[in-house]
């Protein structure tokens, strides 16, 4: 058997990540894990944040994966390096890959940042996005409400657009020419988040821009015309997960199992 891609983020909204990775190397085995049980991550504090990703990672890590994706961005920002001490598997973030997609698409260098509080009290994507250009002009905006409207398939309600617009009305009027999506959850609202913002907005999708990178890692490898394998692991709710991911993925994502944590797992020698 082939060592699969390893995926993991605190609820369904990593499935955006799958989705695209699915494309960029469809002939690659993925093995997704959505901590449902316990999102959204954005309100909880560092050290619980890191040692739920810990957590992850080991369970993953018991499926033979040869890399591992932190798909959730409150992850991305406070446990990459922790989880690079615990693993020499090579081991990638949303936060890099989402800052250089942003310059590279923004012209005006005026780029907006919305996500959990997490993300955005850490300040990761403004860390990111000035060393790569220090003249750029950043504005963040915590949207913490935006991940349980999707966990709860509330995306196509109105009350969904009445939040968005109520979150970005402020936040539009400093002239950003761009948007990062700072979650892997936002992706699903985008087409009502671009209605509010306008089409003159671009909106940045980490997911296609880990995907690229993935598929030039993979570059040299011999592609397999065999269809990759995929399974999908929850810590909650494997049926809310199928018919959110049916919706997200255009398909019913078989091969849903629920994983129960033991104490086993439990790694609190980390220093925050």
């Amino acid at each position: 058997m082939k060592n699969p891609i390893g995926i993991f983020d605190s609820g369904v909204g990593g499935l955006t990540v799958f989705h695209e990775i699915k494309k960029a190397l469809p002939h690659k085995d993925i093995v997704y894990f959505g901590d449902t049980a316990r999102v959204p991550y954005g309100s909880k504090s560092k050290r619980t944040i890191i040692q739920y990703s810990l957590q992850n990672m080991i369970f993953l890590l018991q499926q033979h994966i040869e890399l591992l994706v932190v798909a959730c961005n409150t992850s991305s920002a406070y446990a990459i390096e922790e989880l690079k001490k615990h693993s020499s598997i090579p081991i990638i973030g949303v936060i890099e890959p989402g800052a250089k997609k942003a310059l590279s698409v923004s012209k005006n260098r005026r780029i907006g940042i919305i996500g959990t509080e997490g993300t955005i009290t850490s300040g990761s994507y403004e860390k990111a996005l000035k060393s790569l250009d220090a003249q750029c002009e950043i504005f963040s905006k915590p949207t913490p409400l935006l991940v349980p409207l999707v966990e709860e398939n509330w995306i196509h309600h109105k009350v969904t657009k009445e939040i968005i617009q109520e979150y970005l009305h402020e936040f539009l009027e400093n002239d950003i020419d761009t948007i990062i999506m700072g979650c892997t959850h936002y992706p699903v609202l985008k087409k009502v988040i671009q209605e509010v913002v306008g089409n003159s907005i671009t909106l940045v999708d980490s997911a296609e821009s880990i995907a690229l990178e993935l598929k030039k890692m993979y570059s040299s490898q011999p592609i397999q015309k065999t269809a990759g394998n995929y399974t999908f692991f929850v810590s909650d709710n494997p049926e809310k997960f199928k018919i959110l991911g049916t919706q997200i993925l255009g398909e019913d994502p078989k091969n849903v199992k629920k994983v129960f944590f033991t104490d086993a797992w439990v790694i609190d020698d980390f220093d925050v």
